[in-house]
């Protein structure tokens, strides 16, 4: 009871003194360790990036170049997320027919919003858009087609894609040879290009 009455009497007398003196308060939590009473903070988890060091100007270049497709080709990504997400949404509770309907309007209108922008792609920015829809949708395109297609038509355009050097079935590797593509769309998020 003593102790109770001591702590209850030191905190009240340290919290007066702060605002006698306009100094801000700051309660968190702590943790006893070995008889050590220690603040704990929990802190958002941060990415540190270094500054890139390239082995040549020929590298340089080669990573500004792909800064620049992803870039250009990101915010596609990101909408054929989001347009996926929506559809999906919207179709939930629709016969197959309805479905039908709903898909084949919904591709009339970003044919007319997108279709130009999206030809005027080059080889290297359709690649890195497939690697970014399945990043974004967890998804291969493949996949994709084939839910929304059927199998017939997956294999149409998977077999169509291989001929000029496409993979709609390729998996984006934020770990492995997709790790600059990945860093450069970390940097982008955070705002730092």
């Amino acid at each position: 009871m003593n102790r109770l009455f001591f702590l209850t009497l030191i905190m009240f007398s340290l919290f007066t003194q702060a605002k006698a003196q306009n100094i801000d308060l700051i309660v968190v939590k702590a943790r006893i360790i070995d008889g050590d009473t220690i603040p704990y903070i929990e802190l958002p988890q941060v990415n540190v990036h270094g500054y890139i060091i390239f082995k040549s100007p020929a590298d340089q270049r080669r990573f500004e170049k792909l800064v620049r497709n992803v870039k250009k080709v990101y915010p596609y990504a990101r909408l054929a997320g989001v347009k996926l997400n929506e559809y999906d949404a919207m179709m939930a509770g629709l016969n197959e027919k309805e479905q039908k309907k709903l898909f084949k309007r919904a591709e009339d209108e970003l044919k007319a919003e997108f279709g130009e922008e999206l030809k005027a792609l080059n080889f290297t920015q359709g690649k890195i858009l497939l690697k970014l829809v399945d990043r974004e949708t967890g998804n291969p395109t493949y996949h994709i087609v084939k839910e929304l297609r059927g199998s017939i038509a997956a294999f149409f355009w998977q077999s169509l894609s291989r001929l000029f050097g496409y993979n709609l079935k390729e998996k984006y590797d934020p770990e492995g040879k997709d790790r600059d593509i990945e860093a450069i769309v970390q940097m982008i998020e955070n705002g730092l290009i």
